[in-house]
């Protein structure tokens, strides 16, 4: 695109990207996105793509072994709770006019 002799380009301070302003309207006519240096390669994409998959695939499985490990624990709460109970007397409720 040609260059207006109204137009200046100016970096954003904020971001670094150049802006271009046309003077004469008093706006934005172009701008140019900072480059990212943390922005992946597509070369590596595939290989990115398979370590996230590896990734969530672990955390289904632990996710998967606590909840089977829940149960468990659940269950062995239960026993002891029953042994306890087991241990302790039958006795009648007290009702509120039975203390009459």
């Amino acid at each position: 695109m040609a260059k207006l002799t109204s137009e200046r380009e100016l970096p954003c301070p904020c971001c670094g990207a150049v802006l271009t302003v046309d003077l004469n309207l008093g706006r934005i006519v172009s701008h140019e996105a900072p480059p990212n240096p943390n922005r992946p390669e597509l070369d590596h994409a595939a290989q990115i793509l398979a370590e996230q998959a590896a990734r969530r695939d672990a955390i289904f499985e632990q996710s998967v072994q606590n909840e089977k490990s829940k149960g468990d624990a659940l269950s062995k709460r239960f026993e002891e709770a029953l042994k306890e109970a087991k241990k302790e007397p039958v006795s009648k409720p007290l009702r509120g006019f039975d203390l009459d």
